[in-house]
């Protein structure tokens, strides 16, 4: 529940990734109007946490590595800034009451821990961990309900959605399309793909971000999950969510309505733009984001996803229709295939192959409870780690 004023305080929760500094971007364009920061949590770069601090003086900062914590020692006792140490602390400035707004930008399963505490005291989580709903998507929507908490979607794909939605009701929606610009390898055939090297599925065509998601996108795992996502932020049956590639990544999303009528969501590739959105909804406000120039001419084109290239994308829509302890399998397996890959020990292609084997050999259970999720991501992320090809 926010104050009644127009100030909105705002825990940014993986401040020093991508999306954590974009936020940080819009937050500093607004000057203090409407925004403030009040708390920054980061795993264990605690050199960038300290100078995001001296810049916005927030109450609290967390480093979940309780070693890293212990090298900031004194460098903010200036500031009256409190530091928090180890995942406890993240938890604690999710709850604090006086935070209106946490955005949940911690990369990986690692982030359902602090947005569960968020939503149990009723706040609003502006998500841009997928990883929450992949793993624990009727429990996190539930939760949310019960407490009064809010999900806002931030990945650019779901915040394109939500807007769109705004144009109908939710009976009226036949179906949702999330774009994918198709990764670097748009094209390629499985056999090109069979030496891709990091560097090479690290180098993104649109977006910049770190390494694990850069690798995702690659694969296209990170569309797979988007998948699962949206099933449960948007309370929409497995039938009702397709996905087309898109290169220009232009067109963030769309709704397709009973009656044909196609709502698109178009903006240039800035990630800016869905995190000042959900930071501030639902009002919309001047940003820093660069403007679509339409005076231009350019062309907008789409093509199916080629899943016979890349399998990965299957597995999504696989574990969205069979659901229960299914998106916390292929999630663990997918963390600790892309930290082999990223490591040397397996190749790009192994990735999908791996959790296609975690997925199929998991102990299903269709109705888990949090900490039998917990027990399966752990049981994934073991049998990813002996796998072999």
């Amino acid at each position: 529940m926010e104050s009644a004023s127009n100030q909105i305080n705002v825990t940014v929760l993986g401040s020093t990734g991508s999306v954590g500094r974009s936020a940080l971007s819009v937050i500093e364009h607004d000057a203090g109007a409407r925004l403030r920061v009040r708390g920054l949590g980061a795993h264990a770069s605690w050199q960038l946490l300290v100078e995001q601090a001296r810049t916005h003086r927030p109450r609290y900062i967390a480093l979940a590595d309780p070693n890293a914590a212990a090298c900031v020692n004194g460098e903010l006792n200036h500031l009256n800034v409190e530091v928090l140490a180890g995942p406890e602390g993240l938890v604690k400035m999710a709850q604090d009451p006086e935070t209106d707004r946490v955005l949940s930008a911690i990369v990986g399963a690692a982030g359902l821990e602090s947005t569960w505490a968020a939503l149990e005291m009723g706040k609003i989580v502006a998500l841009a961990n997928k990883e929450t709903l992949v793993v624990g998507g009727p429990l996190v929507t539930e939760l949310a309900q019960r407490r009064g908490g809010t999900l806002l979607p931030v990945d650019s794909e779901h915040s394109a959605i939500f807007q769109a939605l705004r144009a109908g009701q939710g009976r009226e929606v036949r179906r949702v399309i999330l774009t994918s610009s198709g990764g670097p390898f748009r094209g390629r055939s499985a056999r090109e793909l069979a030496s891709v090297t990091i560097d090479q599925a690290m180098d993104h065509p649109t977006w910049k971000m770190g390494p694990k998601i850069s690798i995702d996108s690659a694969t296209l795992m990170n569309k797979a999950l988007e998948v699962i996502e949206a099933r449960w932020m948007f309370n929409l049956e497995p039938d009702q969510i397709e996905v087309v590639v898109h290169p220009e990544s232009v067109v963030h999303s769309m709704v397709e309505f009973v009656d044909g009528s196609v709502i698109a969501q178009l903006s240039p590739p800035d990630m800016r733009l869905p995190i000042q959105y959900a930071l501030n909804y639902p009002e919309r406000v001047p940003g820093p984001c660069p403007l679509l120039d339409l005076t231009n001419a350019f062309a907008l084109t789409f093509e199916p996803p080629d899943r016979e290239t890349f399998p990965a994308l299957e597995l999504g829509f696989e574990v969205m229709r069979r659901g229960g302890t299914a998106g916390a399998a292929l999630n663990g397996a997918n963390e600790a295939a892309v930290a082999r890959f990223l490591s040397g020990e397996i190749k790009f292609l192994d990735i999908p192959r791996a959790c296609r084997a975690a997925l199929e050999h998991h102990p299903f259970n269709p109705r888990p409870t949090l900490d039998e999720l917990w027990v399966v991501d752990a049981w994934a992320r073991q049998e990813v780690r002996r796998w072999r090809a």
